[in-house]
């Protein structure tokens, strides 16, 4: 069974996660910086079976796009372009950041460590993909 690939966007950087081959469990792959993103999925769907990408949607409280959607759109037109076999969906992303935080500190992890966006970014990629298995699947 293929795999299923998941994205925390930013403008900076971006957290990747992806599932296990039975489409079970969403783990944490890493963070790249956003303008080298491409590299790292070039070699990754040329070595795994992906069929789907989950790709969060920034929602604001209010319902309205975060600004960070007008980088996010040209990304998929672009990826689509590049991967026309694998389908691309959308997943609220509102709060996920906060649950990273959380889970990383209900996991022990140190502040100095929390502290770095990559790792809240790769466990939010985490969120936004387990979200997407849930109701999905």
């Amino acid at each position: 069974m293929p795999r299923i690939l998941a994205l925390d966007y930013g403008g900076k950087r971006t957290g990747v996660a992806v599932t296990d081959e039975l489409q079970l469990i969403a783990t944490a792959i890493d963070t790249f910086e956003t303008s080298k993103l491409f590299d790292f999925l070039d070699r990754y769907l040329s070595e795994e079976n992906v069929s789907d990408l989950v790709v969060g949607l920034p929602l604001r409280f209010s319902g309205e796009l975060n600004d960070i959607e007008q980088q996010i759109l040209p990304f998929l037109k672009k990826f689509q372009e590049k991967y026309p076999e694998v389908r691309i969906h959308r997943e609220n992303e509102m709060f996920t950041s906060k649950m990273a935080s959380r889970a990383l500190v209900e996991g022990g992890m140190k502040k100095k460590k929390r502290q770095e966006k990559g790792a809240i970014d790769k466990v939010s990629a985490v969120i936004i993909l387990q979200s997407f298995l849930s109701h999905n699947l």
